[in-house]
C-alpha cells in the first residue's frame, strides 16, 4: 500500500505537472500552464481527502491549505507572480507551524491525535500521553521539522526565480517532491518512536487515575 502512495505522489504531484507544464506553456502560456498543471495534484489530494471519512484537524487543515494555495494560483494573474506568491505562501505557513511550537501545541500531536482516534483510541486519553514530556518534545521537532521544509523550499525558491524566472517552476516541483519525501521519511521515523512509548504511556495514565 505504501508503495502505491509513494507511486500515486510521483504521478500526480510530478510527473503531471511537468508534462502539462512543459508541453502546456508553449500553446496556453507559462501562466495558464502552471495553473492547469497542478489540477491533477488537486483533484488527488481531494481523493485522498475523502478517503480518510472523517473530518478532522488534518484534513481541514489539508484542504484549507490547498484551497488557500489554489486562491493564491488563481488571483496572481502572471506566471512569475504565482511563484513570488507560492514562495510567500510557504513562509507563512513555515511560519505558523513554528508558532504552533511556541504555544506548546504543535500541529504534529494534534495530526497524530486524528490518526489514533481513527484507530479507535480515546482522543483525550491519548492527548495526555503525547503531552508527556519527552513525547512532547519529538512532536516538537517533527512539527519543526515541517517548518524547516517550507521554509527551506521557500528560500531554495527564491534563488531559482531570480536565477531562471519561470523556468524554475518544473524545478521547484522536483524539489518539492524530493524534500517531501526526506520529511516524510522523517516523520515516519518520529512516530514509530513515540508509538514505543504508547503502551507504557498509557500504563502511566491508569496508575495516575
Amino acid at each position: 500500500m505504501h508503495k502505491n502512495i509513494v507511486l500515486s505522489d510521483v504521478i500526480f504531484y510530478l510527473i503531471f505537472p511537468i508534462v502539462i507544464w512543459n508541453i502546456g506553456r508553449d500553446h496556453i502560456g507559462d501562466y495558464y500552464a502552471m495553473l492547469v498543471s497542478s489540477v491533477p495534484g488537486i483533484i488527488y489530494s481531494v481523493i485522498r481527502f475523502i478517503l480518510l471519512k472523517k473530518v478532522n484537524l488534518f484534513g481541514i487543515f489539508i484542504i484549507s491549505t490547498l484551497l488557500a494555495g489554489t486562491l493564491i494560483d488563481v488571483l496572481s494573474g502572471s506566471a512569475l507572480n504565482l511563484l513570488w506568491n507560492n514562495v510567500y505562501y510557504s513562509y507563512f505557513i513555515g511560519s505558523l507551524f513554528i508558532l504552533t511550537i511556541l504555544i506548546n501545541r504543535p500541529l504534529a500531536l494534534y495530526f497524530a491525535l486524528d490518526f489514533v482516534e481513527l484507530q479507535g483510541k480515546d482522543r483525550q486519553k491519548m492527548k495526555g500521553i503525547f503531552y508527556q514530556k519527552r513525547i512532547l518534545t519529538i512532536f516538537k521537532l517533527i512539527t519543526f521539522g515541517f517548518a524547516f521544509r517550507e521554509i527551506l523550499l521557500a528560500s531554495i525558491k527564491v534563488w531559482l526565480i531570480m536565477t531562471y524566472g519561470v523556468d524554475s517552476f518544473d524545478k521547484g516541483l522536483i524539489l518539492r517532491q524530493a524534500l517531501s519525501w526526506i520529511l516524510t521519511g522523517l516523520t515516519i521515523y518520529g512516530f514509530f518512536y513515540v508509538s514505543r512509548f504508547i503502551y507504557t504511556g498509557e500504563a502511566s495514565v491508569e496508575r495516575k487515575v
